[in-house]
């Protein structure tokens, strides 16, 4: 990767014996979406902590734009917008008087700070309220003025931490279509998340944290091949464990289908195509007098990938 805007070297926080983040290296590129993709508690938020000087790393260092985040974190500040995933606004003033605030503490003044705080409130789309206090707004609007705010000062890369959580779908919606149009227009964007859509829709790349180690990164192409490029169909059959085993070698040996086996006492089958497999696969089991209780296909998805890396959905 030529001239990335951030590169994580190595990062470690440990709080006392527990070791939230450990040995975190990943890079950026400028331009770029990358996510992290994890459950709660993965160390994602601690991660960003470190990348935007709020937390100091115990070992390791990551530079952006050339700027170490343990030599020289005033001027990567200088850099970087933040949208932590607490509300950083007063809820008793304005939305205005929110931007105006936060936009001197960036440095702002004058006639260039009423330009940018025009531009946010565009951004956020939410010019209309702008005079309104934000304890008005519902939670979505409230996330996009926190959004507002980290791009004040017009950053070359925003670290957005979780800004979907706990908001209503058009309000998500806006603000998945924010990321891309940030993004389109250049700028880098570090975007932490649970949700997997999330990831798969907006990442360039992702990378997948969990117990505070970075276990995969890639694009999404080269994470599911990890996985294989076969659908997965689950069946649950009205039989025995051991019909199940015996069912399923006989259903290896239709066409299109790749592997059959008994699992926990359903039957599991992997094809190139589920929906050119499935109507051979259920006259099959029909002819033998097996009933289909329920059935699930799973095309190659992150799920698949984190069950595959960890044992466990990443919803559990």
């Amino acid at each position: 990767m030529t001239d990335p805007i951030l590169t994580a070297h190595n990062l470690e926080k440990h709080f006392g014996e527990n070791k939230a983040v450990q040995g975190v290296s990943f890079q950026i590129a400028r331009g770029e979406i990358y996510s992290l993709l994890g459950p709660n508690g993965a160390g994602k938020t601690t991660t960003i902590s470190m990348l935007t000087g709020l937390l100091a790393p115990t070992h390791g260092d990551a530079t952006i734009d050339g700027h170490s985040v343990v030599k020289n974190v005033n001027d990567v500040k200088q850099v970087i917008g933040v949208v932590p995933q607490e509300i950083a606004l007063y809820p008793t003033i304005s939305a205005r008087e929110n931007l105006t605030f936060w936009g001197r503490m960036y440095g702002l003044s004058g006639k260039r700070l009423a330009q940018r705080v025009d531009a946010a409130l565009e951004i956020a789309g939410l010019a209309d309220r702008a005079t309104d206090k934000v304890d008005t707004f519902s939670g979505g609007m409230k996330r996009r003025i926190n959004i507002a705010v980290g791009l004040l000062h017009e950053p070359k890369i925003i670290f957005m931490d979780e800004p979907t959580v706990g908001i209503d779908p058009q309000s998500r919606r806006r603000i998945l279509d924010t990321v891309k149009e940030l993004n389109a227009q250049g700028m880098a964007v570090l975007y932490t998340t649970h949700y997997m859509e999330e990831a798969e829709e907006l990442s360039h790349r992702i990378g997948i944290i969990d117990h505070g180690q970075l276990i995969a990164q890639g694009t999404l192409a080269e994470l599911t091949k990890t996985v294989g490029e076969n659908d997965t169909i689950q069946l649950t059959l009205d039989t025995g464990e051991q019909a199940v085993t015996d069912t399923a070698a006989s259903v290896q040996q239709l066409p299109g289908v790749a592997k059959a086996y008994g699992e926990n006492g359903h039957m599991i089958v992997q094809a190139a195509h589920a929906n050119a497999a499935l109507p051979g696969i259920l006259s099959h089991l029909a002819g033998a007098g097996v009933t289909v209780k329920a059935l699930q296909v799973q095309e190659p998805d992150l799920e698949a990938v984190f069950l595959h890396l960890t044992g466990r959905a990443l919803r559990d």
